[in-house]
């Protein structure tokens, strides 16, 4: 499908790849992972067309279509989410516009014997027919499913995009790359701006695309749940493995493994050849042997062990100077921005050396409630109260708002520091891998990934003990954060985290705060604890609806989840699940029939307004379009039920087998 034949792209005298070559082939699911800097991101705009290559070129068949998705850009602010999300369908919006002009014209002509006329009733069904091939009229159904799995509330559908921040904006970029359904789809770190919910949303909706997906993401599980190919860029050349990433790990690792002891078996069958040689060289009884050798030594193809970039940071918090065992107090704590609610209800206590985890959805509270905790933010009700000699260190998400980047590298840490580490600022930087001409970098040149590493090395100036990390693995590279992970782990003070990424997560944090529908939650255990437990509570949530129409008296015994991954079902359980299963296939099978009438009702109009004489219609009544509108919203209406009742079966099928 697409070729990338031999591709060099140099910057002077550095090259950051070397004649790489590999080919795409259709619906595959592409992992691109490397360290930051090595050109995931340059490759997909190569690929895209966005920037060409010193060397070598990009070849595509000629159907194929390529979308692509980078970290940063620039979003219009001229239209509503809805709108702009909807521009994903442009062939579908001009359909529409023309199909309204055919309409509005067939009204008014009377010239009904004219061949011109004869001409728009064929124009008008060659684009009714289009408009169909392209599911025009599920158009709006497909928008509103896009949206509301990326988070999206329908409230917000009507809102102008300027009134959101720059990662919901992306997540509006998303939904319409999504939409257009291109033949390759290049994502270049999608989850950065997600939350959990929209990444699991995410995840199931990669895994049934029917086009190719070459993805780069620095969260494992999400490549791992999505991708069946990884290529690894070290060094400007690739590696690929047709595996997922933690497959590709291990294989790297064996591959590694046996490439040393082959070159090293070389090596010493090679020392051996040489010391024969230069023993018997001068010997006429061994000089057939001798050239033998030589000639051995001159074909063999000399096994090379591929180069590896270890350089890794270097990452260690300072111990944290003794604080009250109460770090952080919460009573009642919530916040509202005039009338709009953000949540209420806050009650927890953080403890001396706890670490927790705050999740959810975007946009419930997350971030607002550490500006409360920083006092950024007034507490609209309730109290937060920091205790005895808490002194915090701070994280935040939005790195690029909070550093000057006409600011070098040096000056973004040698303004904050006091005292004597302004001494070991070099050896700081040089741990967190900025070394020699880097330091002289302006911030606005760099990476996300080198914005985070600077931002990680500014908190590390002086003790805390109280880290709150906004998202600090955005933009970090797989390496940099298993060693932000240890680094936490060990660190001996409090830390609150406010993270999407599950693995990062995992084993890290013994306590969750769950941010929802203005409340929030807490949860004891893991985050996948967490996770299985929210599965469960959806399901509850499900049996809880069904329940309404049971009688008072099953209403008034206990209520329990009925499927709890194993245990068995009771008897009783095996029958409410065998009546919900047969309630939800008689309403799917309804709607179908419901739909088949429609569209032959449609069918039926459409014959007859191709040849209004022969049926005795008259065009220029309004009414009849007016009808066959009605019968396409119906239509429309259905399509979108039978789908979610569809989508609702497929989940309680899956649910109820665990």
């Amino acid at each position: 499908m697409v070729s990338v034949d031999n591709i060099t792209v140099a910057y002077g005298g550095w090259e950051l790849f070397k004649g790489i070559s590999f080919l795409i082939n259709p619906k595959e699911r592409i992992g691109l992972v490397g360290k930051n800097g090595a050109g995931k991101s340059t490759l997909l705009k190569i690929i895209c067309g966005e920037q060409q290559p010193t060397e070598g070129m990009i070849s595509k068949n000629g159907e194929c279509t390529i979308a692509y998705l980078p970290q940063q850009m620039k979003v219009s602010d001229t239209a509503t989410v809805f709108e702009e999300t909807s521009k994903a369908f442009h062939e579908v919006l001009e359909l529409e516009k023309e199909l309204e002009r055919l309409n509005q014209e067939i009204a008014i002509r009377k010239d009904y014997e004219s061949e011109s006329y004869v001409k728009l009733l064929h124009r008008l069904h060659e684009t009714n027919d289009r408009y169909f091939l392209l599911d025009g009229a599920n158009r709006d159904a497909q928008v509103e499913k896009v949206l509301l799995g990326l988070g999206f509330k329908r409230t917000d559908f009507n809102r102008p995009t300027r009134e959101f921040s720059g990662g919901w904006r992306m997540r509006i970029e998303l939904s319409k790359i999504l939409l257009r359904k291109p033949s390759l789809m290049l994502l270049d770190e999608p989850t950065n701006h997600l939350d959990i919910e929209s990444i699991e949303w995410l995840e199931s909706y990669l895994k049934e695309y029917k086009g190719a997906v070459i993805l780069i993401s620095h969260d494992r599980k999400f490549l791992d749940n999505v991708t069946t190919r990884t290529i690894e860029i070290m060094l400007g050349r690739i590696y690929d493995y047709k595996v997922p990433y933690s497959q590709y790990e291990e294989l790297r690792k064996e591959r590694r493994v046996q490439q040393r002891a082959a070159f090293e078996n070389q090596q010493k069958m090679i020392q051996q050849t040489e010391e024969f040689i230069e023993r018997f060289r001068y010997k006429p009884t061994k000089s057939n042997q001798v050239q033998s050798r030589i000639k051995q030594l001159e074909k063999l193809d000399i096994i090379e062990i591929d180069e590896e970039d270890n350089a890794a940071l270097h990452m260690k918090f300072p111990p944290a100077p003794p604080s009250g065992k109460i770090v952080l107090e919460v009573k009642e704590a919530g916040k509202s921005f005039g009338e709009k609610h953000i949540f209420s209800g806050a009650e927890f206590v953080v403890e001396r050396g706890d670490k927790i985890a705050l999740v959810g959805r975007n946009g419930e509270g997350k971030t607002t409630f550490v500006r409360m905790v920083l006092g950024q933010t007034e507490v609209s009700r309730g109290t937060i109260r920091l205790g005895h000699n808490v002194k915090i260190g701070y994280f935040a998400q939005n790195q690029d708002d909070l550093m000057d980047g006409d600011f070098t590298v040096f000056d973004t840490l040698d303004r904050v520091a006091v005292g004597d580490v302004r001494t070991r600022l070099r050896d700081i930087l040089g741990a967190f891998l900025f070394r020699g001409e880097d330091i002289d970098k302006k911030v606005k040149v760099l990476s996300g990934g080198e914005r985070s590493r600077l931002a990680m090395a500014r908190l590390m100036l002086e003790p805390h003990n109280l880290l709150i990390l906004d998202e600090p693995t955005n933009h970090m590279d797989m390496r940099s954060k298993d060693i932000l992970k240890k680094a936490i782990a060990d660190y001996d003070g409090t830390v609150i985290l406010v993270s999407h990424d599950r693995e990062f997560l995992d084993g890290l944090v013994s306590k969750i705060y769950e941010f929802r529908d203005g409340k929030v939650k807490e949860h004891l255990g893991g985050i996948y604890e967490f996770l299985a437990s929210k599965k469960l509570d959806s399901l509850a949530e499900l049996n809880r609806k069904d329940s309404e129409e049971l009688t008072s008296r099953q209403q008034d015994r206990p209520q329990k989840n009925t499927f709890v991954p194993g245990n068995k079902q009771t008897f009783q359980q095996k029958k409410e699940t065998d009546r919900m299963l047969r309630k939800m296939q008689t309403d799917i099978a309804k709607a179908e029939s419901r739909i088949e009438q429609l569209e032959e009702e449609i069918a039926e109009m459409n014959r007859k307004m191709s040849e209004p004489e022969k049926y005795g219609i008259d065009l220029s009544d309004g009414k009849i379009f007016a009808t066959y509108e009605q019968l396409k919203k119906q239509q429309d209406e259905m399509l979108w039920e039978w789908e979610h009742l569809s989508s609702e079966l497929e989940e309680f099928k899956q649910k109820s087998q665990k």
